[in-house]
């Protein structure tokens, strides 16, 4: 169990670092963490005005990183296609899935995970890849404080742990695909699990040495790491995974055919516009690629393999 020094801690940590919400629980269950509040929609014009542009971007960093990140992407897609942009975010990637199954959303920058679980819905399509240091592919990292002793996963038995979300590949699926492999089941393995709904949230849990371990998207972490390394630089990776295809941008099957062209065009040119260029350089990104679903396939395999574990490993995702 998590020592209730270790947990108040990291509630205040929370409570301060990102002006939140937060639940702590004293049971054996998964402790759910809000970090952040995210915007509400609400009172946002319909979807169907003919120059409104709806956009979700999963929680994949916490609300306020995405905003800082994003602002100046989405300013580019919206003078671009001549249509009023309105950034939505929503606290998990479940959340946003369900906006698109309600045709609330046009457009999404989602992880791997909920694009695999959208797709088999028929609720969201692809429409671009961003291609990372000349790849289409990211893995998940298993990371623990610098400075600790874990040099494998299997030395995190009985230790606290980050999970993203319920639906994130690398910060949830993969972790747990390791640990079935070994006869575990997550609940059973750690002492106590929490879930930090952002990658960033994760990596600064562990290098505060408030969790033991977190599995997270390689993008973020290399990100972070090159840019401002002060928590990236406090962990330590003990484990790759092998390659999934990144995060996509999908769109909503019901979006105009014309305005998915003219989405696809912008995101297909944009590294040749200076404009664009200074955009992408700042989100470490080369350019966007036509995506590919087989792509995915391997995120699909690993779904499958959660949700029809072997005998005696019956955990699902």
């Amino acid at each position: 169990m998590l020592r209730n020094g270790r947990w108040r801690a990291l509630c205040s940590v929370i409570l301060v670092g990102f002006l939140g919400l937060w639940a702590c629980s004293q049971d054996d269950r998964p402790v759910t963490v809000d970090f952040s509040r995210t915007r509400s929609v609400e009172d946002a014009p319909p979807a169907s005005s003919a120059d409104l542009l709806r956009v979700a971007v999963s929680a994949m960093v916490s609300p306020t990183e995405t905003f800082h990140h994003y602002r100046e992407f989405l300013r580019y897609l919206g003078s671009r296609t001549n249509r009023r942009v309105e950034l939505v975010q929503r606290k998990t990637y479940g959340e946003v899935n369900e906006l698109f199954a309600r045709n609330e959303i046009h457009v999404g920058l989602v992880c791997s995970g909920p694009y695999v679980l959208g797709a088999r819905r028929g609720i969201m399509e692809l429409l671009a890849t961003p291609q990372i240091s000349g790849s289409h592919e990211y893995r998940a990292y298993l990371i623990v404080p610098k400075d600790s002793p874990y040099q494998a996963l299997e030395d995190l038995r009985g230790k606290t742990f980050a999970f993203t979300d319920p639906d994130s590949h690398t910060g949830r699926w993969v972790p747990t695909s390791w640990l079935l492999r070994l006869g575990e089941r997550p609940e059973d393995f750690f002492s106590k699990i929490i879930f930090t709904y952002s990658h960033d949230n994760s990596i600064l849990a562990v290098a505060r040495g408030l969790v033991d371990g977190a599995s997270v998207d390689s993008l973020i972490w290399d990100y972070y790491q090159a840019k401002d390394s002060r928590w990236t630089s406090k962990t330590r990776i003990i484990r790759r995974s092998e390659p999934f295809g990144i995060p996509p941008v999908v769109v909503s099957p019901a979006l105009d055919p014309a305005v998915k062209e003219t989405l696809g065009t912008v995101l297909f040119t944009m590294h040749e516009d200076p404009q664009g260029k200074a955009i992408l350089d700042e989100l470490h990104v080369d350019r966007f690629v036509p995506p590919q679903a087989a792509w995915y396939e391997s995120v699909k395999a690993l779904l499958t393999s959660l949700s029809n574990p072997t005998k005696g490993n019956d955990a699902a995702p």
